[in-house]
């Protein structure tokens, strides 16, 4: 009898194919074998993992887009730079120019104002033996720093007359700062020169107390409209 409730293989093929086949057979055998919960579960987790996994290939998928589009602003920004960075180094060199012409400027400018105070005082400095218009501009760069500071511009004006050599400062104010850089500056031209100054004088339109005594003191002759008190 035992015997008779055995399957056959034939009956076993079948019965493994329904199985596989068949989700609701497939389920009702797990549960007659009590395995239903732990296919449940596996169930869960799989539905879980798939959920999951959309949800993370969703993410993906923004941050790609996102990254995309931050990509597009860099490179936006990137040109913008570029532009700004030329436009930076055109202004640069505008301003380049700009400070060369206005020094260029500057320097004749200096220099005619220089000439129109020789030309004012020119009574006074013919009474010295000077001739106002006869008066030149020496510049020495002290390249090597020979004679004072390494690249240092050396500017006097200069009269030369019968071997007599005078070294003249104008401006149209003097301090005592200027008495006292004139007089550190002729003896640096001296020693350019290789020869002493005869006389060293300084032409103003105004000059300040101290200073018209100081110069005294060095024994620099003052050519000057006014006296500036303290």
């Amino acid at each position: 009898m035992a015997s008779s409730t055995l399957l056959s293989e034939e009956e076993k093929l079948r019965l493994l194919k329904t199985i596989e086949s068949d989700v609701e057979f497939r389920y009702a055998v797990a549960g007659a074998l009590g395995i239903s919960a732990v296919l449940d579960e596996l169930r869960r987790l799989r539905e879980d993992f798939n959920r999951r996994f959309e949800e993370a290939n969703r993410r993906l998928e923004e941050h790609g887009k996102r990254l995309e589009e931050l990509t597009k602003i860099l490179e936006v920004q990137g040109q913008r730079l570029e532009e700004h960075g030329k436009r930076l180094e055109e202004l640069t060199k505008i301003v380049g120019e700009l400070k060369v012409g206005v020094g260029s400027l500057g320097r004749r400018l200096g220099r005619d104002l220089e000439k129109t105070i020789l030309k004012l005082y020119d009574r006074f400095l013919a009474e010295r033996g000077v001739e106002a218009e006869r008066v030149e501009r020496f510049v020495y760069r002290d390249v090597d720093g020979r004679f004072y500071r390494r690249g240092a511009r050396i500017e006097v004006d200069v009269y030369l007359h019968d071997e007599a050599m005078y070294l003249i400062e104008v401006k149209s104010y003097v301090d005592h700062e200027d008495v006292e850089w004139f007089y550190e500056k002729a003896q640096i031209v001296e020693r350019i020169l290789g020869r002493r100054a005869d006389k060293l004088i300084v032409v103003a339109v105004d000059v300040d107390r101290s200073a018209l005594e100081r110069a005294k003191e060095l024994g620099v002759d003052v050519v000057y409209g006014n006296v500036v008190e303290e």
